[in-house]
């Protein structure tokens, strides 16, 4: 498969995991965790981030700003914008980044595709049973 294939179902399946993140840290709060609000977030958040760090890494960014800028992104603006209050902000915070790392091992466990987080290095089941 192609990068970009790989690239398009990483960021899908992040989006994906992340609205759900959004909504399970937000379930019992106000109505403040609109589908629109929720969707244009994760879209900043995870789309909007993993572009950059893509787009940073090719262009030979510092690794500090191609991931640290969507790091502050991830960190800073879904409590900022939804109002979260401690208990949802640390449920948030574990979550979230307890979320990238799970995505790359499943990846790279069943499907071999080890290019989410390279510096992670975790074999295929297919080079395990090798």
């Amino acid at each position: 498969m192609s990068v970009v294939i790989h690239f398009s179902v990483f960021i899908l399946v992040s989006l994906f995991a992340f609205i759900y993140i959004l909504k399970f840290v937000l379930r019992n709060g106000p109505k403040r965790a609109t589908a629109n609000r929720v969707m244009s977030i994760s879209l900043v958040v995870v789309v909007g981030g993993m572009l950059f760090a893509k787009f940073g890494a090719n262009a030979d960014f510092p690794w500090w700003i191609y991931y640290g800028v969507p790091v502050a992104i991830t960190l800073f603006l879904p409590p900022l914008v939804f109002h979260m209050n401690l208990r949802e902000t640390t449920s948030y915070l574990l979550l979230s980044f307890m979320i990238s790392p799970l995505i790359h091992l499943l990846f790279s466990f069943f499907l071999g595709w080890k290019e989410y987080m390279p510096f992670i290095p975790i074999p295929s089941i297919w080079e395990l049973l090798r």
